[in-house]
């Protein structure tokens, strides 16, 4: 896999890549993603067998303009479009009936499709280039870290990708917020980026609770998943010898200070369980306040510490 610079010339040829059905890593803010064309089966099918992810797992489509939300969904709901005014480009997804000539492949078989519009200007000039939706999950071995920065990605995603765009670190740090705008209330599938809070806002009413064993309409809702290669444990207070992140005073060269802003902390969380992982067979992490605002941290936190 070749890394290069966001230049034209190089988003010119991941576009090229991508409509010859390659496979690129690129830049978003939230996380560094496996692209494809998301109209061709054989690429998707590629993105599954690189991240031996199960093949019910649906993906998201990532588009370079709200407008073309009606070319992979079918009977959009009107509050996908003021949603998709409100929040994009940014860290949503919103799940809807799919289109029906999008294949099945990039939905893991179900009718509707996750979709969002990324707000990193390398992602959506490429986006613009390749002029066709591109799935992008993360350019990672299912269930493991997902990548913020381009050195994080391992050789195991590496050798299927054609190129590498480097965006430099992601911004958001976590996954896209998933809302499932299918049902009446619509359901939170996934915490992320966008705030419950936030959307509560926008919709004018709460969100509804996705059923534990109704489909998986969206990625990242294993119960393990996000997680480094060590054991990562929750605890109240670091002792000194522990590797792992805490809040205040590290006192040992495996410890990483961590930001008490829930946003700044979300940023920098997989770098630093990146930066920690193969130091040491478990890493600690001192819990996070439980308020409404760390609801996305939390949620990465309990999955990548499920046994």
């Amino acid at each position: 896999m070749k890394i290069l610079a966001p230049t034209p010339e190089n988003i010119a040829l991941a576009a090229a890549a991508l409509q010859r059905g390659e496979l690129v890593v690129i830049p978003t803010e939230t996380v560094y993603g496996l692209a494809a064309d998301a109209t061709n089966p054989d690429a998707i099918r590629r993105v599954y067998e690189a991240k031996g992810r199960p093949k019910e797992n649906p993906l998201i489509v990532h588009l370079a303009a709200p407008d073309q939300l009606n070319e992979v969904g079918s009977e959009v709901p009107e509050i996908a479009h003021q949603l998709a005014e409100r929040f994009w480009p940014g860290p949503l997804t919103l799940v809807v009936p799919k289109h029906p000539d999008l294949p099945l492949d990039v939905t893991g078989g179900l009718d509707t499709v996750a979709v969002r519009m990324p707000d990193h200007g390398v992602a959506l000039a490429l986006l613009a280039m390749a002029n066709r939706p591109v799935a992008a999950p993360s350019a990672n071995q299912y269930m493991h870290l997902s990548p913020t920065k381009i050195e994080h990605i391992d050789e195991g995603i590496a050798k299927h990708a054609s190129l590498a765009l480097n965006g430099g670190p992601c911004s958001v740090g976590v996954e896209s917020t998933v809302i499932d705008l299918t049902c009446d209330p619509p359901r939170l599938l996934r915490p992320g980026g966008v705030s419950r809070g936030d959307l509560q806002a926008a919709l004018g009413g709460p969100l509804s609770a996705a059923p534990p064993n109704g489909p998986r309409r969206s990625p990242g809702m294993a119960e393990r998943h996000y997680a480094p290669n060590a054991e990562l444990r929750l605890v109240d207070l670091l002792d000194d010898e522990d590797a792992g992140l805490c809040f205040a005073d590290p006192a040992g060269p495996h410890q990483i200070e961590m930001p008490e802003d829930p946003q700044a902390y979300a940023a920098a969380l997989y770098g630093a369980l990146h930066a920690l992982d193969g130091m040491a067979g478990v890493i600690c992490v001192e819990s996070p306040p439980e308020t409404p605002e760390w609801e996305a941290v939390w949620d990465r936190l309990r999955r990548a510490s499920a046994k």
